[in-house]
């Protein structure tokens, strides 16, 4: 998928999320099914014609469920699917559709670096790709479930593939913007066609929106550390100050390695810095 083609999807989506917009066409539905064709992507024209053989689509829950909660018939089948010993992998089909929508996180660019005039800024997948590191070898901790945080750490921002990275930046509520994303991730584990991965993904993404596990307070400080540690180096490569991105975190780190990796990096940063000033001063 080309760049102008990531683009006009990306946009169709979040259009489509809009609670405001207008009510798509049945090919503009489809488009979050992703059996378009590309040919479908560029062409205005085959808009209004319905796709042949793509899955129905299902309506997107609703804005008036508060913050995007679940119902109670969702959580149980959520927890239902957890439960079964019994387990049905997802039809090829399936996996492949939710796998392309998956790659909107390699090419959509972390908001914040791309108003900062950051050439080649790194893209969701990436900022995900080293959080998931991070867990990988983390020292064991009491308590702490290395493999989960893993899994959380290439969920986290998974619901980001329909509709973009939203900052602050856009005055979106948080609020607001949870519901989004909480819409868009029902619709990815449709895509999928539910079951256990699907709720499995469910649980984890919740489990971390609401900071509300070991696991999560972990991922939590490994996702404001790849941050801050992205900023060092886009300061060192561009010869930038991107003081702000450091000030966001401060004082907001839960867990003992989470402080101490953060206090490793503004270690860093300061000598970097005292290092510019010096040869600034002899110049």
């Amino acid at each position: 998928m080309g760049t102008n083609t990531a683009i006009f999807h990306s946009s169709f989506l979040r259009r489509s999320l809009n609670p405001h917009s207008p009510s798509p066409s049945p090919c503009v539905s489809n488009l979050i099914k992703l059996n378009c064709r590309e040919e479908c992507w560029r062409t205005v024209s085959m808009q209004q014609q319905p796709l042949k053989g793509s899955v129905k689509p299902r309506a997107l829950p609703g804005a008036e469920k508060a913050n995007g909660a679940h119902s109670e018939e969702e959580e149980a089948e959520d927890d239902e699917a957890l439960q079964s010993s019994s387990y049905s992998p997802p039809s090829p089909s399936s996996a492949i559709d939710f796998l392309t929508l998956c790659q909107m996180l390699k090419t959509t660019k972390r908001t914040g670096w791309v108003n900062h005039g950051i050439q080649n800024a790194e893209s969701i997948a990436d900022h995900m790709y080293r959080m998931a590191a991070m867990a990988l070898i983390v020292a064991d901790a009491s308590g702490i479930n290395r493999d989960r945080c893993v899994k959380m750490a290439i969920v986290h921002d998974i619901a980001e593939a329909i509709v973009g990275d939203i900052t602050p930046s856009d005055g979106i509520p948080k609020e607001e913007k949870s519901r989004r994303e909480r819409e868009a991730l029902d619709e990815m584990c449709r895509v999928l066609g539910g079951g256990v991965r699907a709720a499995e993904i469910r649980e984890l993404w919740n489990e971390y929106e609401n900071n509300s596990s070991p696991e999560a307070n972990m991922v939590k400080d490994f996702d404001k550390v790849e941050l801050i540690l992205q900023a060092l180096e886009y300061e060192t490569e561009h010869g930038k100050i991107l003081d702000e991105f450091f000030e966001s975190t401060t004082g907001k780190f839960q867990t003992d390695v989470g402080k101490a990796w953060a206090a490793e990096i503004l270690a860093r940063r300061s000598k970097r810095i005292d290092h510019a000033c010096k040869e600034q001063y002899h110049s």
